[in-house]
């Protein structure tokens, strides 16, 4: 499975982004993807996630704010991300798991993209 990951880049506070990640590969063994993020100095953490049955998971700072899709025919998720804040500023990374939960380990990664919020 192979994860391509794009839509980061620089916007300032308030503004918005949308991530977007297509799997390729054996996708039909795919169940759950996510978006993770990690920014300097601080530990990769889950910020949202989708199952094929469209259970969602959302890390209570982005609640609200950010809303995680996915199209199955395609095998792509999106994060749509509302009202950004400088502390959102973090490497995102797509993730998918043959898992159920969007809380499970995630097996396959996808290169990051940087997303940037200005003050």
């Amino acid at each position: 499975v192979q994860l391509q990951a794009s839509g980061g880049g620089l916007v300032q506070a308030g503004g918005s982004l949308r991530l977007s990640c297509a799997a390729s590969g054996s996708i039909f063994s795919l169940n759950a993807m996510g978006w993770y993020r990690q920014a300097p100095g601080k530990q990769r953490e889950l910020v949202a996630a989708i199952t094929t049955s469209g259970s969602t998971y959302y890390t209570d700072s982005v609640k609200g704010r950010f809303t995680i899709s996915r199209e199955n025919a395609k095998s792509t998720v999106y994060l749509q991300m509302n009202s950004l804040k400088p502390e959102d500023t973090a490497v995102y990374f797509c993730a998918a798991t043959p898992r159920s939960l969007p809380t499970s380990r995630y097996d396959y990664w996808g290169q990051g993209t940087l997303v940037t919020v200005s003050s």
